[in-house]
């Protein structure tokens, strides 16, 4: 199944946050739309990739790598993005 089917289900409000973990390739998937082509990608640092919006620059997606080690981790996990979240609906 290809990550656009993947995430489509999700989507029904283009507003609203779907989280989806591949344990397969332990990627954490955070998007807010579903991908497509034109998407740019820049590392974050601390394997973490954004998918970007090429006309805005905004953060539509982020990919967490090798999520699963993380959880095992004591200490803080933070992801370098800022957010500005509101209830959906």
């Amino acid at each position: 199944m290809t990550t656009a089917r993947l995430f489509s289900k999700w989507y029904t409000d283009s507003r609203n946050v779907a989280f989806q973990y591949d344990r397969e390739a332990d990627i954490l998937h955070i998007s807010s739309r579903p991908p497509y082509a034109e998407q740019e990608s820049e590392e974050l640092g601390d394997d973490v990739i954004a998918r970007l919006n090429p006309k805005t620059g905004d953060v539509e997606s982020l990919e967490v790598l090798f999520f699963s080690t993380r959880l095992l981790r004591s200490d803080l996990f933070e992801l370098p993005v800022t957010a500005d979240l509101h209830r959906a609906g």
